[in-house]
């Protein structure tokens, strides 16, 4: 697979970029913000155009055309629409920053084709692979984090009605948001799926019962990752669970069954410490340097990713993705454990899709 992908050749797209200096990413209209002593009127729900300061701005002395609205700020218990564009099109890079205490209060969705149910549902932390409101740094190629906190994803996101993003703000307070959206107008083929991601919590987890990490979905695509956070409701090593993938009508045996846990995520042997790499990761996050190894403890929080990329999982009709959480008991047997499961399931498949499962409220997210 060749990931530098075509980057050599001509091509005939139009490279746009969003961002709170040109909310609309219109061609010659970026960074004409202007300082004025007055609030101006909101547009399109995407928020006020100016900054309202004059006597405190930073570009006070230089004036527009100079970082004057760098950021928005995210109304409470409100959604904002940050990308709304029509036609065809593709995303190539997304961006965003915030506080990390807001990583499970703002939602991330996004729209495709004018559809009105979400393709993309997470919390923006999770989504980028920050589970339980935690500042990670991962080097995958898909998801990047960088420090401190810049956020950042390279999956391709195709659209040929449409793409329209947006960003709810459950706190009872304004959130302040950095982001930056490169997309390019150009045909899209009906070959190019759409891009799918979407978060699931369990606590506790039901007694001998697997987690759902994914299903419902419908239709022909490729899985092409897995975000999981666990948090310890128990001690001891709780990964000798199997993944398992049910493809195009398996039932009660699957066609892609993994020997464990850690085994799935890239590691082995209970993990034994931090890694990052292009594909796969893991992050103790009470020991995030990894000295020492890994903790195994009730309340023990830890981070997993592994993305399909070179291997994607396909389908033709339909798929459901679960994994088990075993840990020991005495005697040498597998323990059922009851822990914090969280998940974000990446994966591209035609439209229309089924409606995601409900995320939950506020409390439901919570980290506790």
């Amino acid at each position: 697979m060749n990931f530098m992908g075509d980057i050599a050749r001509f091509g005939a797209g139009e490279t746009r970029l969003i961002t709170a200096e040109n909310v609309y990413g219109e061609k010659g209209r970026g960074g004409m913000a202007r300082i004025e002593p007055e609030p101006q009127p909101e547009v399109a729900g995407i928020g006020q155009l100016w900054s309202v300061d004059s006597k405190r701005h930073a570009a006070r002395d230089l004036g527009e055309g100079y970082k004057i609205r760098p950021f928005i700020n995210l109304a409470a218990n409100a959604v904002t629409t940050i990308m709304d564009v029509s036609g065809e099109g593709a995303i190539t890079h997304l961006w965003v920053t915030t506080d990390s205490k807001r990583y499970r209060s703002l939602i991330l969705r996004a729209y495709w084709d004018g559809e009105a149910e979400p393709s993309v549902e997470a919390p923006i932390g999770d989504f980028f692979g920050c589970p339980f409101a935690a500042r990670l740094k991962l080097t995958s190629l898909p998801i990047n984090v960088n420090p401190s906190g810049g956020m950042n994803c390279y999956f391709p996101m195709p659209f040929r009605g449409g793409a329209r993003i947006t960003v709810e703000n459950r706190d009872e307070t304004e959130a302040c948001l950095f982001y930056a959206i490169s997309y390019e107008l150009r045909p899209v083929d009906a070959g190019e799926a759409r891009f799918h991601a979407s978060f699931r919590r369990e606590n506790p987890l039901e007694y001998a019962r697997d987690y759902t990490i994914l299903d419902g979905v419908r239709g022909a695509g490729h899985y092409v990752g897995t975000q999981l956070g666990w948090q310890q409701n128990s001690e001891g090593w709780w990964g000798e669970g199997e993944l398992k993938a049910y493809i195009d009508g398996d039932r009660d045996y699957a066609t892609y069954v993994g020997t464990g846990t850690e085994d799935y995520f890239g590691g082995a042997w209970g993990f034994g410490d931090n890694f990052s790499a292009p594909f796969l990761g893991y992050r103790d996050l009470m020991n995030p340097t990894g000295q020492g190894g890994i903790t195994n403890r009730v309340g023990h929080r830890h981070s997993m990713y592994r993305f399909h990329l070179p291997d994607p999982i396909r389908f033709r009709e339909a798929l459901r993705v679960t994994i088990q959480a075993l840990g020991w008991r005495d005697g040498g047997r597998y323990l059922p454990v009851r822990d914090d499961l969280c998940s974000v399931a990446y994966w591209y498949q035609g439209e229309p899709h089924a409606a995601f499962p409900p995320l939950g409220n506020r409390d439901a997210l919570e980290s506790i």
